[in-house]
């Protein structure tokens, strides 16, 4: 049976839901390990993580290119077939930006589903030098491509914002 019977009004599943709260978990975890609050995962098309990922874009150890989304593509795209990432989801506590659209695009991921916009996320970071935000919704990214990506969002902004929370002050 697919995760998406049992739709909720926003044309989502309960797992769904369920496992874009897990993405907003693990930016709170991301922000207690002294990392930027993001998190993304990466499910199959029965609701299985295959990939997770916190932020790691921050010096020393980390990269700017490393973004939680980016990562978690990556690592599902290692282990799995294009045809088993086309009927993948990327649930992500933000909406990815162009530089993680292009890695979702890239890697075959069919299906996003965000919680925060990235125009909520600029109200919360500001101008703070470690998050210049682009003002690029991802679904203009992926309406450039050459296949579709399905997006959902953004849902539950308000859970996925505490992570925020004092953060980029």
């Amino acid at each position: 049976m697919s995760h998406f019977s049992n739709l909720t009004p926003a044309g989502l599943s309960e797992l769904d839901l369920d496992l874009l709260r897990q993405s907003i978990r693990l930016s709170e975890e991301s922000r207690e390990r002294g990392r930027h609050p993001f998190a993304a995962l990466v499910a199959d098309a029965e609701g299985r993580v295959v990939a997770r990922a916190g932020n790691n874009s921050m010096p020393p150890e980390g990269d700017p290119t490393q973004h939680a989304e980016l990562v978690a593509a990556a690592q599902a795209a290692r282990l799995l077939s294009p045809k088993e990432l086309a009927n993948c989801t990327l649930y992500t506590s933000a909406e990815p930006c162009c530089m993680c659209a292009g890695a979702i695009y890239w890697t075959g991921i069919g299906r996003v589903v965000y919680a925060l916009s990235e125009h909520a996320l600029l109200g919360l970071t500001g101008a703070h030098p470690e998050n210049p935000t682009f003002s690029l919704p991802c679904r203009d990214v992926f309406a450039r491509g050459q296949r579709a990506v399905v997006v959902h969002g953004p849902l539950l902004e308000d859970e996925a914002a505490t992570a925020h929370a004092g953060f980029w002050e």
